[in-house]
């Protein structure tokens, strides 16, 4: 039996009535359909779905942030249009199953038994006998073999002939019922755990998503949801020792909040790591409260191990931050301050700077870390705020060495160390204006030195640019806070001139009188340019001062401004210790190298776009644990549905329909004579085989 791809043929009168019946109830309606959810679900694997609005405007642009939001696209599997699909597949579908499954059951119950002798001639798999067998006997000896090879027999009574009618993996059309039924079934499954409920919430039931904050116990009623609602699946941020008895289901102009049938309190939070300081294990030890009976039972919540209890599935989905307590120490970054300033915060809350920088900003608390994973191989990479000084082609002769060489070395080498703690936070002008900041506590081992790293972005989307401030012999930054402020003081720059010139020309013979008053104009010169005459500084405005110079002597004036600028940072670096009352520091290569960093940083720093630096220094951590709460009654409808798919399968692909008829009459010397034909809806080896042995059988009856 073939099926046909056509629908079904209404009969009526209104000729487009019975044309868009037919064309909803054909198979290459239904084939169509599935092919646009596929499509659909590749644009929601690539585009990743429910992110904040504001991170696909970074991405796309104002114009495509709008197209792409009328399209649904950032929120694909709740699209109207994706359910819309949905249901018209298993409108189709449904009326597929309806116009063919009477067919496939009459058929598999039919054994074909109208056939004639001349019809059986013209089959391809034929073989024709003659046995010294009465008739009688021969027709018993042959439907014994036949069952015998597991076939369903059935003997005819034809007009002076017998029919042996036989059929073997019927079963194949229950595969073709099932694999249909399946399509419904979990797109019946699927639709009931969309958010099509809620969406007829909003529609029906003057439901409307929150936009504003606050208290969640003061949002008003038509913000939230009934713990009676059929299907939901939303995220619970609960701290260490709080309760919390409602979830938030994130709208793409809001949130709705979920009431629950029960509170959920959290005990402790628990998490576990691996010897690389890598997390293995996530759990909440948590006490539930039913709101009905006023009951309560501890219960642990697991990766893969969630809670169950009155129909709400509750999954440990991540760990968040509950609000640690923070005590920070400012630095100033802007002119010659070096006054400190000492700063609490807890995250999720905020902190006025007030005008004590200059300007009125505000800190806004983002989050907190008490260890950091990092992948210490790759400290040769750059992560200040200025690309490192290199070539071309080093950088590409580096790139092409992690490709070439043994199979069997790691081109991304690991060298997992927890850094220790980090704090993040954004601090945001008068105007609105924010930049997101990522502070390490502790300094860390690079390239040799150990710096404590300072991390700036302008947007979520980017990723963060590392200030690498070099760590004093006392592991803390006041040394290079000493050397910036003093960078900007221009007494201190006369005098750190005064002394590289003293120092450079020690004789006072003839013209070195007039040499190092000009080699100390030129030290005091290049200090400026450093410093920054107006918004430029650092290593960019001794580049933008070099190019004004003929080409042809910019290379040797270059080598001989750094030259100067760096014993004048020596002196500088000398003259702002000996003003605080410190000791000079000896002129090795340690204190060297520490120069060498903390000029470059003070040149990176320009970049920083902050005019604080916040050095993490006490830390009271709390944590929290962020619990996925769904209802999800069309879970067990799916699994029904995966079951009757893999069933329909494997009945199409591993069950193969054969029909058999031996067509048996007496000949006029007594002798019987039978035909014997053989189909199947596939030709496969295994059928010639299975019909070879078949003909060499029962060619011996008789």
């Amino acid at each position: 039996m073939s099926v046909s791809t056509s629908g079904l043929q209404l009969k009526t009168e209104r000729r487009w009535l019975a044309d868009t019946v037919e064309l909803i109830s054909s198979m290459r309606f239904a084939i169509s359909l599935l092919t646009l959810i596929a499509v659909a679900s590749v644009i929601g694997t690539v585009l990743k779905q429910n992110e904040p609005m504001p991170n696909y405007v970074n991405q796309f642009g104002p114009f495509w942030f709008e197209v792409f939001g009328k399209l649904g696209l950032y929120a694909v599997y709740s699209a109207w249009w994706f359910l819309l699909i949905m249901a018209f597949l298993v409108v189709s579908t449904s009326l597929c199953i309806a116009r063919n499954t009477p067919k496939m059951l009459k058929d598999m119950r039919s054994w074909r038994e109208n056939v004639r002798e001349h019809s059986l001639r013209n089959f391809h798999h034929k073989l024709e006998w003659t046995s010294s067998a009465p008739l009688a006997t021969l027709t018993k000896q042959l439907a014994e073999r036949v069952a015998g090879d597991g076939y369903q027999v059935k003997v005819v009574d034809k007009k002076e002939a017998v029919l042996i009618a036989a059929k073997r993996g019927a079963a194949n059309k229950w595969g073709y019922i099932f694999a249909h039924s399946a399509i419904v079934i979990i797109c019946i499954g699927g639709l009931l755990d969309s958010d099509l409920p809620i969406r007829f919430q909003e529609w029906f039931g003057n439901k409307t998503p929150f936009a504003g904050g606050g208290i969640i116990s003061d949002i008003p009623q038509q913000h939230r949801l009934s713990p009676n609602n059929p299907t939901f699946r939303g995220n619970t941020f609960i701290p260490e020792g709080a309760t919390s008895s409602t979830a938030i289901i994130a709208r793409q102009n809001g949130a709705l909040v979920q009431d629950l049938p029960f509170s959920i309190e959290l005990k402790k939070f628990i998490i576990e790591h691996y010897s690389t300081g890598m997390p293995k294990l996530f759990a909440s030890e948590v006490v539930v409260h039913d709101r009905e009976t006023g009951k309560s039972f501890p219960a642990t919540i697991k990766v893969n191990e969630p809670l169950i209890y009155k129909g709400v599935a509750v999954y440990q989905s991540s760990f968040d931050d509950g609000g640690s307590k923070l005590k920070l120490l400012g630095y100033p970054m802007s002119g010659a301050q070096r006054e400190t300033i000492s700063l609490a915060g807890e995250v999720g809350g905020t902190t006025s700077l007030g005008n004590r920088t200059g300007e009125d900003y505000t800190i806004e608390w983002s989050g907190f870390r008490p260890f950091n994973v990092e992948n210490m191989a790759q400290s040769g990479q750059d992560v200040r705020a200025v690309d490192a000084n290199k070539s071309f082609n080093e950088k590409f002769a580096a790139g092409l060495d992690k490709q070439l060489g043994s199979g069997a070395k790691n081109a991304s080498s690991k060298d997992l160390k927890n850094v220790g703690p980090s704090v993040q936070y954004k601090l945001r002008d008068k105007t609105g204006q924010a930049r997101e900041y990522h502070n390490y506590m502790q300094p860390m081992l690079l390239d040799g030195a150990y710096v404590f790293l300072t991390g700036m972005r302008d947007s979520p989307n980017e990723p963060f640019r590392y200030l690498r401030i070099p760590a004093d012999d006392n592991d803390s930054v006041d040394e290079w806070m000493r050397l910036r402020a003093a960078l900007f003081n221009p007494q201190l720059r006369e005098q750190a001139a005064a002394r590289y010139a003293l120092h450079a020309l020690p004789d006072s013979k003839g013209d070195t009188e007039r040499l190092r008053t000009q080699l100390q104009k030129s030290s005091v010169r290049g200090l400026e340019i450093f410093a920054g005459e107006g918004k430029e500084g650092g290593y960019i405005a001794v580049s933008r001062f070099l190019e004004k110079l003929p080409a042809a002597e910019q290379e040797k004036a270059a080598e001989v401004f750094m030259r100067i600028l760096n014993g004048s940072m020596w002196e500088l670096w000398q003259v702002a210790r000996e003003k605080d009352g410190l000791q000079p520091n000896a002129a090795d290569d340690k204190h060297g190298r520490f120069l060498q960093l903390a000029t470059n940083a003070i040149s990176d720093a320009f970049f920083y776009g902050a005019p604080v630096y916040l050095q993490l220094k006490e830390f009271q951590e709390v944590k929290a644990s962020v619990l996925q709460v769904t209802r999800s009654p069309g879970k067990k409808v799916v699994y029904l549905g995966c079951l009757l798919l893999t069933l329909g399968v494997f009945a199409m692909f591993y069950i193969r329909e054969r029909r058999l008829w031996i067509w048996l009459k007496s000949d006029t010397d007594g002798k019987s004579h039978a035909l014997m034909a053989m189909s199947t809806q596939r030709k496969t080896l295994d059928f010639e085989k299975e019909f070879e042995v078949l003909k060499a059988r029962l060619a011996q009856s008789g």
